[in-house]
């Protein structure tokens, strides 16, 4: 059995979109998968130039000129993930909705990060949310992804704690740390088969060590 195609769709920095290249090409993911195309949508984003550096095929497709439906753009991005075979499409930062026409393309292999313990604090602004209502716990969550927002299965989550003197600037990088480790993981355990959803709930055979 070949390795897993992943398809990348990133709008920033591509962070955690390096974390998964370094966990194919050197780390967990070695023997299991591979990233065979970034898409981004945002001119000028780093994620790209991550991409560049490792040799991996990007694509952008601007949704600030779209003029079209949100179908219309999935479609071309549906288009690129064809071509390059992609079988588990990952969201590593990609600050739009997505169909429900791409939701299905991909018969819901499709997985998000979200720097927060959801259902608490979706959203773009996760850690001043965080911050704001005073929890003492964060964290990181990786689910697949439903046609609401940060909303899908979780697979896997994973607690940072949250300081009295931590601001955005500190909280962020802490809870960045575990989300460069959590992502790997919860595609290792989909490319093992080790995930089953039950209704909104995913089980998971075996332990899972982070």
């Amino acid at each position: 059995m070949g390795k897993l195609k992943i398809g990348a769709i990133a709008s920033g920095s591509g962070s955690n979109f390096e974390a998964i290249v370094n966990a194919c090409e050197t780390g967990i993911l070695k023997d299991k998968a591979t990233v065979k195309v970034l898409i981004c949508n945002k001119v000028g984003a780093y994620c790209m130039e991550r991409a560049k550096n490792h040799n991996i095929p990007y694509v952008l497709i601007e949704s600030d000129k779209h003029r079209g439906t949100r179908e219309e753009f999935d479609q071309k991005m549906i288009e690129v993930l064809k071509k390059y075979g992609g079988e588990l499409i990952v969201l590593v930062g990609y600050m739009r909705y997505i169909s429900e026409m791409f939701l299905d393309h991909f018969k819901g292999n499709i997985m998000n990060i979200h720097p927060a313990l959801l259902p608490s604090f979706k959203g773009m602004h996760a850690h001043e949310d965080t911050l704001a209502y005073g929890v003492k716990v964060s964290g990181v969550t990786v689910h697949f992804v439903d046609i609401h927002e940060d909303h899908g299965p979780i697979i896997i989550q994973k607690c940072v704690p949250v300081y009295d003197t931590d601001t955005k600037e500190t909280l962020g990088p802490r809870v960045l740390k575990w989300e460069h480790k959590v992502f790997p993981k919860a595609i290792e355990l989909f490319c093992d088969g080790r995930l089953h959803i039950d209704g909104r709930i995913v089980r998971i055979d075996g332990e899972v060590k982070l």
